[in-house]
């Protein structure tokens, strides 16, 4: 991080102005700035107090009660005049690459809805670039006010041996990383069938992390709650994002590992997994809540984690304990509730002012005593995202794609049919299902079935020019014609492409090829619609406004060929994600994502 980078958000340690917040406190020195006559939602308690102010100094909270006594010539006040003031929110799971957009535009898209801290897994980046993709993203992060903590990714690639990314991590590469500045702990292990395994490289990583003092975060994708998840816990797993239901959840809490409930542009979890909270007669302070993704229509038009908490009151979840679960919970969850996750003395002043608690509605946003935004709009000036050649360069492939790369060849002795494994996806969820459907056979190529709902898909290698392309089909997009493609396709971040034909298929690949990267709608031999991602083939480069019309766009693309799924981009980047049940196909070919083992496309 550079030193330019620190000033944006640098807050004193607290050693070096105890003593000065003392004197404000006890009315010797004036505050830097007072909060008056607010009605503070106490997260510690679970309590709201009316008539509170807050004296703040050297970015932090120096009182909370009656501060008139704090008040100076020099003194900034605001009044609050009778709304809330919380402390500011705080996403425990993001990975900052699925917003599309770089870490200086995203901060400008979420810190006017409330949003003044992240802890983000950019394993997305790592995957491509390696070290130096997590270097540019925190470098990028660290020139805003946004508090952006980094988990290093513990899985690049996320299934060895079963696909190929452009770079790997090792246990060596972890304890590296575990003394930069920022660096909170490690990103999602989404190896849990290793770690139940014993194996020594997944152990390795926890346990460098554990050796820092530092947090593992966790992904227990597995409906077993029992011996595998006591295991999972007891290996140092501290947090996980994958419940999807309500029992899941629950059995977390009870075993003492914070269960985060995701609600992002494609996973909609709150609605059941909420049922952990509403149901039960339980403590809910392992219970936080996370966005995993949210793409930048999402965080434009809907909000970020000001959204979230609507949605969790809207599922029943208490107001107050909404709020907890977006600040002071996950503050504990990382062990960082001695600087972040409540108003009180001594913590950094990262307040919130709120017109209703029930809709979050955010009217003013601080960080470490300054006003970041105000009425939706950010208030701090930053230059412009600038990344290195290596990540604008990340699509290598020489040749152009042609209609024939995707050519399933059938069987010997196939007739007018065959019985394939297909990868079936279902709207606003992660898991896949495996599903065993006749498709037509025609001059020895098996054919996708539009009519049927079954497209023809393909992985293609764009990180080492390896030539390798894993074939397959994927039901459930609607799609009746033309093709999609993306370089945004989970973990490994291969070009994937998707297809009622060939051709429109060849059409897709190649644009995205020219472009070093994005996503693409193509239909009968034409481009239809084009989000260039050209930072590491997964971020624009431009403006949010401009991303958001790019990618409104493409909607309009993807609904013309005929998909009516919500965030269809997001489901179909999943379609690669070879960590998670039951059925995937990465560049190497189709895997069975219960044995993590190859399987054949045809039964």
């Amino acid at each position: 991080m550079s030193r330019e980078n620190k000033k944006m958000n640098h807050v004193p340690p607290l050693w070096e102005v105890s003593a000065e917040l003392s004197l404000v406190a006890m009315g010797k020195t004036p505050a830097d700035f007072v909060i008056r006559n607010a009605r503070l939602v106490n997260v510690c308690t679970g309590e709201i107090l009316p008539g509170t102010d807050v004296a703040i100094a050297h970015g932090r909270v120096a009182l909370v009660g009656d501060a008139s006594h704090c008040v100076g010539e020099s003194t900034q006040t605001i009044d609050a005049g009778g709304r809330y003031i919380v402390p500011g929110f705080l996403d425990g799971h993001v990975h900052l690459e699925s917003s599309m957009m770089t870490a200086e535009e995203y901060a400008r898209a979420v810190l006017p809805h409330g949003t003044t801290g992240v802890f983000m897994d950019p394993h997305e980046i790592a995957n491509v670039l390696g070290l130096d993709g997590i270097r540019c993203i925190m470098e990028d992060a660290g020139s805003t006010p946004l508090r952006v903590y980094t988990t290093t990714p513990s899985c690049v690639p996320a299934v060895p041996g079963l696909e190929d990314s452009g770079a790997a991590l090792y246990p060596a590469d972890i304890a590296g990383t575990m003394c930069w500045e920022d660096v909170i702990g490690l990103g999602e292990m989404m190896n849990f069938p290793g770690i139940l395994a014993g194996d020594a490289n997944a152990h390795a990583m926890v346990g460098e992390t554990l050796k820092a003092g530092k947090i593992p975060t966790g992904h227990y994708a597995d409906p077993e709650t029992g011996k595998g998840l006591n295991a999972y816990i007891a290996a140092g797993l501290r947090c996980c994002h994958e419940s999807t239901r309500a029992e899941d959840a629950l059995a977390k809490m009870r075993l003492g590992m914070y269960a985060q409930i995701r609600e992002g542009s494609a996973w909609r979890d709150l609605h059941e997994v909420s049922k952990a909270v509403t149901q039960n007669r339980v403590d809910t302070r392992f219970a936080c809540l996370v966005s995993d993704d949210m793409h930048p229509n999402t965080l434009i038009q809907q909000g970020h984690m000001d959204y979230i908490v609507r949605r969790a009151v809207e599922e029943g979840i208490d107001a107050v304990t909404a709020i907890q679960m977006a600040t002071i919970n996950t503050a504990q969850c990382f062990r960082m509730d001695h600087e972040i996750g409540s108003i009180t003395p001594g913590k950094r002043a990262d307040i919130l002012l709120l017109s209703s608690l029930e809709r979050a509605e955010v009217i003013m946003t601080m960080i470490g005593g300054q006003i970041v935004a105000r009425e939706g709009r950010c208030l701090f000036e930053s230059k412009p995202s600038v990344y290195p050649e290596q990540a604008m360069h990340s699509v290598h492939l020489p040749n152009a794609i042609t209609p024939d790369d995707f050519i399933v060849r059938a069987p010997d002795g196939a007739s007018s049919s065959v019985v394939c494994r297909v990868i079936d996806v279902t709207e606003a969820k992660v898991n896949t299902r495996e599903m065993h459907i006749a498709l037509p056979v025609k001059d020895g190529a098996v054919q996708p079935d539009p009519e049927a709902d079954v497209l023809a898909a393909a992985v293609i290698e764009r990180h080492k020019n390896t030539g390798t392309v894993g074939l397959g089909f994927v039901k459930g997009f609607h799609i009746q014609r033309g093709a999609i493609a993306s370089t945004y396709a989970h973990d490994a971040h291969n070009l994937m492409v998707l297809g009622a034909n060939r051709g429109d298929m060849a059409v897709c690949a190649n644009a995205l090829r020219e472009c070093q990267g994005g996503m693409c709608a193509a239909l009968d031999g034409k481009v239809i619609g084009l989000l260039a991602l050209p930072i590491a083939g997964l971020m624009s480069d431009k403006p949010a406004d401009e991303t958001v019309a790019a990618l409104s766009g493409l909607e309009e693309a993807w609904s013309a060929l005929g998909c009516d799924m919500e965030s269809p981009f997001m489901t179909m980047a999943l379609v690669a994600l070879a960590c998670i049940p039951e059925l995937r196909l990465t560049n190497r070919g189709l895997v069975d994502c219960r044995t993590f083992e190859f399987t054949e496309l045809f039964v």
